[in-house]
């Protein structure tokens, strides 16, 4: 791997020199959420100390430099994906977010009583809860794709609930709960042989490998800005242009205005027909640069240095004694669910947090997961290319002396 220093992407991270309760900080909670390089960091802050003002329609030079910066992060994001054009590109909160305002527009004009949505029961509730909102409201049907043992999904199960009936596929690229990476290009081309949209929840995906939306050719995909090293309340929604155009707005006020009067409102083009209101500048402007640290390190050298450090990490794993990892399917990313025999997960996060070592515990916002495993929740470690094999080796150390106590 080129360009891949792991000590010195360390060093670009000042959070991971932190002290938890005395320990070394061993942060293995990126599914959450990831760290901020200085980069970042600096990016934001430079901008609100010498550059901030609101952007577009502004004459004056803060304004104007302003907006090129927002708008050369859209144009940055564009190439990042592959999108065909800029204002395919539409900035947002987040994932959530996204997947709300398409539930919202597209969901609200194209989707009614009786079509079908189809999704997975591995989905984020973020991916479920929209379109349970839209079912109820439009009389539509929510299907679920279901879940295999090993926590992937079986292609000919899709095939068989996809139909000329159904209007929406809506899946996460990979589960943020178990670590699946779905196939996506079988279920794109399925949809679309029904003439079915689809969209892709890439939050846990964007960070860990290429996406090429146009080679993918899918219809909408979504990502948060915090997952990918970037701040939090950014977000990104790609869209055909095509489809963007036929979807109603989704808030009114600010920039999504053409013009007003008394007698009624046209709206603006894309993509500002979908970005009311100020936007989050200086975290947009952020994101640019995160997306750029990422590129200059080789999101190709992230995914071999992390698909390196999961097999590590799950080959030690495997030998602690009534350990079991949820989510053994073939294809996977940086993620481990795991119980130990007879003990909830929440104690052991709690004395893992006592070593200083990060991880996430519950139900991971996946519900309908931990039911058809029949479980309360799990212990996530999740994984980053500023992890190291010494850092799993002290999450080991650190269940076992879990184990040892609450046995």
């Amino acid at each position: 791997m080129t360009n891949f220093n792991i000590q010195k992407i360390r060093a670009d991270f000042p959070i991971l020199n932190e002290k938890i309760r005395g320990k070394q900080l061993v942060y293995l909670d990126n599914g959450a959420s990831t760290q901020k390089p200085q980069v970042v960091i600096d990016a934001e802050s430079y901008y609100y100390e010498h550059q901030y003002a609101n952007i577009h329609r502004g004459v004056h030079y803060l304004s104007q430099v302003g907006t090129d910066l927002y708008e050369n992060v859209r144009k940055q994001v564009q190439q990042f994906i592959n999108a065909k054009h800029d204002h395919e590109v539409i900035f947002t909160k987040g994932t959530t977010n996204a997947i709300n305002l398409v539930a919202y527009t597209f969901g609200r004009k194209f989707i009614n009583e009786g079509d079908e949505i189809v999704i997975t029961e591995m989905e984020h509730h973020s991916n479920i809860v929209p379109w349970q909102m839209l079912c109820e409201e439009k009389k539509c049907i929510l299907k679920f794709i279901p879940l295999q043992a090993d926590g992937s999904i079986n292609i000919e199960d899709a095939e068989k609930l996809i139909t000329p009936k159904t209007k929406l596929v809506s899946v996460v690229y990979v589960s943020n709960a178990l670590g699946t990476i779905n196939p996506i290009k079988e279920l794109i081309e399925i949809a679309h042989k029904n003439d079915a949209k689809i969209l892709i929840d890439a939050a846990q995906a964007i960070q860990h490998f290429t996406i090429d939306v146009q080679a993918l050719d899918v219809d909408f995909l979504v990502f948060s800005g915090h997952k990918i090293y970037g701040p939090t309340g950014t977000g990104i929604l790609y869209g055909k242009e095509a489809i963007l155009n036929e979807m109603p707005p989704y808030e009114g006020g600010g920039d999504m205005i053409k013009s007003v009067s008394i007698s009624g409102t046209t709206f603006n083009d894309l993509p500002f027909k979908f970005e009311a209101g100020t936007p989050n500048i200086a975290g947009c402007i952020a994101l640019g640069t995160a997306i750029k640290y990422v590129q200059d390190i080789g999101i190709e050298n992230i995914k071999a240095y992390e698909t390196a450090l999961l097999d590590y990490a799950t080959e030690k794993l495997s030998t602690i004694e009534g350990l079991k990892i949820y989510g053994t399917a073939k294809h996977k990313s940086t993620v481990i669910s795991f119980l130990l025999d007879g003990i909830h997960p929440y104690d052991i996060g709690v004395i893992l947090d006592n070593q200083g070592i990060a991880i996430r515990t519950g139900h991971h916002c996946t519900q309908p997961v931990m039911e058809h495993y029949d479980i309360p929740g799990t212990c996530r470690a999740s994984f980053s290319f500023y992890n190291t094999k010494e850092e799993v080796d002290v999450l080991v150390e650190g269940i076992l002396k879990a184990k040892k106590m609450l046995s």
